[in-house]
């Protein structure tokens, strides 16, 4: 009884040897289930360029560690308010947003209070 042809699933070559075998070498394996996830990739690519961006900007303009800066002024740099990577929330309800280690709370005068991550924030 002859057993039925197997090909590779992604470049479509005859595949020999173990019977589980679905990918003639690693090159074709990684193309295949890159190809499967392309566009799941190409969201998380993006939104990581804003935070990385977001978290340049900040560190930018926070260079001792603490700082105050304009609504405006991170605006202007290109800073998107809607991405971030945690919320850290204090006792007294203070609630500032964190690119990473880098985060600002929002003042009530229109301006952003910058902090650099403490060991005690989650």
């Amino acid at each position: 009884m002859q057993e039925a042809q197997r090909n590779c699933l992604d470049c479509g070559k005859v595949l020999h040897g173990r019977q589980d075998k679905k990918f003639c070498n690693d090159y074709c394996r990684n193309n295949y289930y890159n190809r499967q996830n392309r566009e799941q990739n190409a969201l998380i690519r993006k939104v990581n360029a804003v935070l990385r961006k977001n978290r340049q900007i900040l560190k930018a303009l926070n260079p001792t560690g603490k700082g105050k800066v304009s609504r405006e002024e991170l605006l202007v740099k290109g800073f998107d308010f809607h991405y971030f990577t945690n919320i850290y929330i204090t006792r007294r309800g203070a609630t500032y947003y964190f690119c990473y280690d880098q985060g600002y709370l929002p003042l009530e005068d229109g301006k952003y209070a910058l902090v650099e991550k403490q060991d005690y924030v989650r």
